[in-house]
């Protein structure tokens, strides 16, 4: 008989359950386009008409590892999110504010 995941955590002493909430945020503070798609629920059609774009545009798109970051905003915002790009240096985090106001009419397509 299978256990239900709650039940299983709920036995796990209070360190394990912190560093498995750890592990978690870390795995989730970190991931591919495609991953971020799925965990959002959207299918990669659903994300094509959101964005008024076909299909494999949306499977060529998330294997690319060099885009415009208009394409990459565009493709994060129709996911309900927002880009900001960010330096990060010893003394601390810089968010770099040009990009801010790219106007969506001038976005790239996908």
């Amino acid at each position: 008989m299978a256990n239900k995941f709650s039940e299983l955590r709920s036995k796990m002493s209070s360190d394990a359950q912190s560093r498995s909430k750890a592990k978690a945020q870390a795995l989730l503070d970190q991931m591919p386009l495609n991953e971020l798609r799925q965990a959002r629920g959207l299918s990669q059609k659903m994300l094509a008409e959101l964005l008024h774009v076909q299909q494999p545009s949306i499977a060529k798109l998330e294997k690319r590892t060099d885009m415009y970051l208009s394409t990459l905003r565009s493709h994060i915002e129709a996911m309900g999110g927002e880009l900001e790009v960010v330096a990060r240096f010893p003394e601390g985090i810089v968010k770099i504010s040009n990009f801010s106001g790219l106007d969506s009419e001038h976005a790239q397509s996908v």
